[in-house]
């Protein structure tokens, strides 16, 4: 590239932000997904004598979409996860859903319409309700209605002899991985894509809590969302570096730019790519079910530093039994063949909404009842965690993590509920330790780490607490920015702790695989990190370049 052509490229590069929800990096022409404003619902009067059948009707095309998604569970299922095809169970739930069908059938008979009209009318009224609601995860669950609809419409098509209908599309399929950005994704939508072909997904709406984003982690694919007018901003044939970690978007980037990127080339996404182990520096993975663990083991992770337990949940929209934590718990220490296990115990509440639980709503969920003061007042729900993983450690070393801690005492106080609760369960190695997220915690590093087995720096919630900023909060999220000194002052203190105490200390926020904040943490004194697995290779390479420095130091 000429100088010409760089200055060319550097001055058409646009930078955008937006929520991140599924991590990973990923660079590639942006694929423009126009969905219509609204789908025609046929709507006409129709006579009494016709009344059964219109009901006949309505009942072939309920039971046609249930056929239809038991496909598409069974396709989940092989392609991802058990777990994340019951995404879809709940959807053939509303479509078999008793309240569903007498309620249509009650509309038919009273106001005399065709069946999809009388459908459609209920399913909005579910929809609404749902969208009326002042929580965020409820309001996620509208968009399974609106899948729901979709599917029975097509049936309605199908039936008429009408073609099929799929969003329409302005450009072909590529050949080369896409960025797919849209408005809204489907769930159904969001698995129908080919995975070799899609290395990002970029859309208007969507939470983090979002069956789509769920959708995105387990598939592997960097996601953001929450990026207004996209339509306006990006054209057909535009290349995106998406940031799935941060939540920046870069609008054809210039070469400097891709250059910080080195294992990302100049199409595809750095999640398949690895890297040898570093000498004196540990690289881990952060997954968030059990699934995620073989694509961990595949990009050789030296262990799990961060097994998000309460996405297990939150999947499955429910508590799961104690024998079913540890299937999943054992099948990670299983695969991972004796290297360690980090297992957070569920950090449910906050930004993790848990209706499953039927908690109070709060006015500022993220300073009240979530982490270590939600299992204190659960302690049912701790007890079954405890077990599964004292069961599951048989087979190989479990690190426990407790999140949220704010002081040596609340620490004490959940590991004897947690020792009190395996009392008489064979289990093997077993260490505890503190998630540093909370300021207090950092502040008192020395007294939790004399009383604690290790610790893991929380990056993510140690920087929205330290500065006071939600960075899934639009208005406020640019300010969502650890390179200022009060952060990297916390992270000196609690690695002095460490290393004062002989205490291992990592960080397992995705920080820790970025390459402009890894040699600063490398200076602070971390040496070990978790990130997520397609991270692993970007972090190795870029510690490789300062590991002679911090090897110098320590032999000193």
């Amino acid at each position: 590239m000429t100088a010409k052509e760089q200055e060319q490229n550097q001055a058409g590069e646009q930078r955008l932000k937006g929520i991140p929800v599924s991590d990973g990096i990923a660079c590639g022409p942006a694929r423009l997904i126009f969905r219509d404003s609204g789908e025609y619902v046929a709507r006409y009067s129709v006579g009494k004598e016709d009344i059964p059948q219109e009901i006949t009707r309505l009942r072939r095309a309920l039971q046609l979409a249930a056929e239809m998604l038991d496909g598409v569970i069974e396709t989940v299922e092989k392609r991802i996860s058990r777990a994340h095809a019951n995404i879809f169970q709940a959807q053939k739930m509303i479509v078999l859903d008793e309240t569903l069908l007498h309620q249509a059938e009650a509309l038919i008979r009273s106001k005399l319409v065709n069946a999809e009209a009388a459908c459609v009318e209920v399913l909005d009224a579910f929809e609404a309700r749902l969208l009326e609601v002042d929580d965020d995860y409820l309001k996620d669950r509208a968009s399974d209605i609106g899948e729901v609809r979709r599917r029975i419409l097509e049936m309605f098509r199908r039936e008429r002899g009408e073609k099929e209908s799929a969003f329409p599309d302005t450009q072909e399929v590529p050949d080369t991985p896409c960025i797919v950005v849209a408005e809204e994704l489907l769930p159904g939508e969001a698995v129908s894509f080919n995975a070799m072909n899609t290395a990002g997904f970029l859309t208007e709406r969507g939470g983090a809590a979002s069956h789509v984003a769920i959708l995105a982690r387990g598939m592997g694919i960097p996601a953001i969302s929450g990026v207004k007018s996209l339509f306006q901003r990006i054209k057909p044939g535009d290349r995106l570096l998406l940031n799935g970690t941060t939540g920046e978007i870069i609008v054809n980037p210039a070469r400097p730019t891709l250059n910080l990127y080195p294992n990302l080339g100049r199409v595809g996404t750095v999640r398949l790519q690895t890297a040898p182990p570093v000498q004196g520096f540990q690289v881990l993975a952060n997954i968030n079910s059990s699934a995620d663990a073989k694509l961990a083991r595949q990009m050789d992770a030296e262990g799990i530093g961060l097994y998000r337990t309460e996405f297990e949940f939150i999947v499955n929209d429910r508590i799961l039994t104690e024998e079913e934590q540890y299937e999943r718990y054992a099948e990670v220490v299983k695969e991972m063949e004796g290297r360690p296990v980090h297992l957070r115990l569920a950090d449910l509440g906050g930004d993790k909404a848990a209706r499953f639980l039927n908690l109070p709503r709060e006015e500022n969920p993220a300073l009240g009842y979530r982490g270590a003061r939600l299992l204190l007042g659960q302690p049912a729900l701790l007890a079954a965690q405890a077990r599964a993983i004292a069961r599951a450690s048989a087979h190989g070393p479990i690190h426990v993590i407790y999140p949220m801690v704010v002081d040596e005492q609340q620490f004490l106080r959940l590991r004897a509920l947690f020792m009190s609760s395996i009392m008489g369960i064979p289990a093997g190695e077993i260490r505890h330790g503190v998630m540093f997220e909370v300021p207090a915690a950092c502040v008192c590093a020395k007294n939790i780490l004399n009383v604690a087995d290790f610790g893991s720096i929380g990056s993510n919630d140690l920087v929205q607490y330290l500065f006071a900023v939600d960075r899934d909060n639009g208005l406020v999220s640019k300010d969502y920015d650890p390179d200022r000194p009060a952060f990297w002052n916390t992270i000196g203190h609690v690695t002095a702790a460490a290393k004062e105490l002989g205490k291992p200390v990592s960080l397992c926020g995705e920080m820790g695989g970025q390459p402009q904040y890894l040699p600063k943490l490398i200076a602070h004194g971390i040496r070990c990190v978790s990130v997520s697995p397609r991270l692993i290779g970007l972090a190795r390479i870029t510690a490789k370049r300062g590991a002679a420095l911090f090897q110098k130091e320590e032999r000193n």
